[in-house]
């Protein structure tokens, strides 16, 4: 059962979810809760970004507690070694998630990679398995998490052996595909290791297969319940990030230990910093961690984070459009602003030649002059899209799924991600103009030349501001001062406005650099997260403009309306499939269209049609 299945109408689409949403009915769950602290984040946000920011933070704290229970309880030496021993009997690391987790393990899968490049033996040790392959990066793939044996498939085309570790990564702990990975190296023999966000007495009551794996002692489990999220069912932020301090907390022991055994490491460019035994790290990265979790909230941090959240939210309220710029953290913005397009309803990134689809919010151009080396430069490696054979379709899906699943298969491929133009070569395609803004974004420790005069961050802003563009500078870390450091660009003209925010990060010397990637991450979610509350895309903390693309999401976009019009779970869910049903060839063709649940609660309050609904709400 899926969102775009045409053939059936949306009463039929309606009752063929209710006979299966007891497997999706997660609203129990913690990561679904309401996070008291921001409980009026919208009403903040509106107000005060500066105060967002700091209610944002305060409930990153609870990263830090979670993060601090897993330091004290060992578990990051056993799990490192485990990483260790496999690498050293010629075995592989798999990291594999969808949506959020997906593009987590493409971005460990990233830094692994960079660190090692150039050293054969290891540089292609690690492995992402993302739902949805490489271009669910990007833009989400339908329904692709529904199916554990897609998991499964994506995992035995990589060839996944007895020698190797997995990290079977999912937030809420049911998603279908990533458990399909964990069976899918049980039964290769490997080391697995379920990593999730929710209670296991909790899962195990609600959830059948998650009781399955949680009950298998093949599988180690790693449990990082922080509580409920800031935004109420947005695991793209504390869930996330603590797997992410957690996953780069292992995998930087298992390199020191690795570049201590070898004589030749000198040669990396920065292993000369490894001045540390490896079992010190998990206390000394607790420790850069909350060093930079109080930077964070300072005042100054916040005062100036929160004129960007205001040059953004009125730029795209004025119907103008955002260009990041950047080059060492491509894959972690890029994550961050793909993720806005289901979480609040705005426009997935736009092919650079499909004039039909609604321009894109917020895009990403890196330096690389043509868009194929752009992408190899995001990955650090050749992309991996899906392109299985229509008999390979037809074996894991039946005939139900096989038309619908074949569609979405042609529309992921290599061919379709090259569209998205994040090279030189697209910044025709978004050239700045008056009431657009443009940032960029850059690592103070290595990418400095970016500002300088002939630097890549340094002619986008200038070319922005001739444009009649505002612009901003993020910049995090490095040995100089922010306002030294950003001058640079206000050369050329004295007059112009620059945006900047400094990221003090706390200078742990950490070869991954790991401390520096969370602080991006955290930056990011709460940045963009105010920006959309700032904007009416967040109620209370509840994500009302969710886009329902998957069967969780049906369900909590189902639980919402529920909530907001006190209908019966089951009348709300066949309200939200008449409006996707109106909704769905402009979401099919990514076109603007209206939010799906305000639609829904719109159309039960006031009694009205779909076309009227959307009317009020444009008018609204």
């Amino acid at each position: 059962m899926a969102l775009t299945q045409k053939a059936m109408t949306a009463s039929e689409r309606s009752r063929e979810f209710l006979k299966i949403s007891g497997q999706f009915k997660l609203g129990a769950l913690v990561t679904e809760a309401s996070h008291p602290l921001t409980a009026r984040l919208s009403d903040v946000a509106s107000s005060d970004a500066a105060a967002a920011l700091n209610l944002l933070f305060e409930v990153d704290g609870d990263v830090l507690r979670k993060f601090r229970e897993f330091v004290e309880s060992g578990r990051a030496g056993e799990i490192s070694g485990s990483v260790l021993r496999s690498l050293k009997n010629g075995g592989r690391i798999f990291f594999t998630g969808c949506g959020s987790t997906g593009r987590l393990s493409i971005l460990l899968d990233s830094v692994w990679r960079d660190f090692w490049r150039g050293v054969e033996e290891f540089e292609n040790r690690a492995f992402s398995v993302m739902a949805g392959g490489d271009f669910a990066l990007i833009k989400s793939v339908e329904g692709f998490e529904d199916f554990a044996v897609f998991g499964k498939k994506q995992m035995t085309d990589l060839g996944v052996s007895n020698r190797d570790v997995v990290f079977a990564v999912t937030e809420g702990g049911e998603t279908s595909f990533v458990i399909g990975t964990a069976w899918a190296g049980v039964e290769a023999g490997a080391k697995v290791y379920f990593v999730y966000n929710n209670p296991d007495d909790l899962l195990c009551r609600t959830v059948e297969r998650s009781r399955e794996v949680i009950q298998d002692p093949r599988i180690e489990k790693v449990n990082l319940t922080t509580g409920p999220m800031a935004v109420s069912g947005s695991t793209r932020l504390q869930a996330t990030s603590i797997q992410l301090c957690v996953l780069l907390c292992v995998l930087e022991m298992a390199v020191q230990e690795l570049v201590l055994e070898r004589a030749d490491m000198a040669a990396l460019s920065n292993a000369a910093t490894c001045r540390r035994s490896p079992k010190d790290v998990p206390a000394q990265f607790l420790a850069a961690l909350e060093e930079l979790h109080a930077n964070l909230k300072s005042p100054g941090v916040r005062g100036s984070l929160a004129q960007l959240i205001a040059l953004e939210a009125s730029v795209y309220r004025g119907g103008g459009r955002n260009n990041y710029f950047t080059d060492h953290f491509g894959i972690d913005v890029l994550t961050d602003t793909t993720e806005r397009s289901p979480t609040f309803c705005t426009p997935p990134f736009r092919k650079f030649d499909d004039a039909a689809a609604a321009e894109s919010w917020a895009f990403l151009f890196v330096p690389q002059p043509e868009t194929p080396a752009a992408w190899r430069r995001i990955l650090k490696r050749e992309p991996r899209c899906i392109a299985w054979s229509e008999a390979e379709l037809r074996e894991l899906t039946g005939v139900d799924n096989f038309s619908r699943t074949l569609e979405t298969i042609r529309n992921i491929g290599r061919g379709e991600l090259m569209r998205f133009k994040i090279g030189v070569d697209g910044l025709a395609q978004r050239a700045s103009k008056p009431g657009d803004c443009a940032v960029g974004i850059l690592s103070g420790r290595v990418e400095d030349a970016l500002l300088s005069s002939n630097g890549f961050l340094r002619a986008q802003l200038d070319a922005a501001r001739a444009a009649g563009a505002r612009t901003g500078l993020i910049r995090f870390g490095g040995d100089q001062t922010e306002e030294t450091a950003s001058k640079n660009v206000m050369d050329r003209n004295a007059q112009s406005e620059l945006i900047r925010v400094g990221i003090p990060v706390p200078r742990a010397d950490f070869l991954l650099d790991g401390v520096t990637r969370v602080a991006v991450k955290l930056v990011m979610n709460a940045l963009s997260t105010c920006v959309m509350a700032w904007l009416g895309r967040v109620m209370g903390n509840t994500m009302v403009w969710v886009v329902p693309s998957n069967l969780k999401l049906i369900d909590r976009a189902t639980r919402y309306v529920a909530r907001l019009t006190g209908l019966p779970y089951e009348r709300a869910n066949r309200l939200l499939f008449e409006v996707i049903e109106y909704v769905e060839p402009r979401m099919k063709s990514d076109r603007a269209y209206p939010p799906v649940v305000a639609m829904a609660v719109t159309r039960a309050r006031r009694n009205c049609s779909n076309e009227a609904a959307e009317t009020f709400l444009q008018r609204s």
